[in-house]
């Protein structure tokens, strides 16, 4: 009886981080609006346009290389590690140093975007998760 209600458990906790992904995906929109190469041999340029819903949460993660990014509408408040948070409104930006573990939430009424512009290593994931 204790296996199959640890089995239970287990399927009920798998269906609710599932749909916890999938609102989250819900909440924030990634869309890739260019990539190209640079005359940096091996790296290549990508830039991407992320939209948040009000409370949206990018959760902890990190890019193997560096990132400029610029709000474009709303507020979003950014968490890099070894700083302080800082709040940004349209037109204002934040550059994060390679491999710096950070989140972006947006803290505003309405939604939130920004242009995140990548300089990383072809062949490279662009985003990595951090517990």
């Amino acid at each position: 009886m204790k296996t199959r209600m640890t089995i239970i458990s287990a399927l009920a906790l798998g269906v609710l981080s599932l749909q916890t992904a999938q609102a989250q995906q819900l909440d924030i929109q990634r869309i890739d609006v260019a990539k190209s190469n640079i005359s940096v041999p091996g790296k290549e340029a990508i830039q991407t346009r992320v939209d948040l819903n009000p409370g949206a949460l990018a959760t902890n993660h990190k890019h193997p290389d560096e990132e400029i990014a610029v709000v474009l509408q709303g507020t979003l408040e950014y968490r890099i590690e070894g700083r302080k948070p800082v709040t940004l409104k349209a037109d204002q930006s934040l550059f994060i140093p390679s491999g710096v573990p950070h989140t972006a939430k947006n803290v505003g009424d309405g939604k939130a975007s920004e242009l995140a512009t990548y300089v990383v290593s072809k062949g490279v994931a662009l985003v990595e998760p951090v517990k």
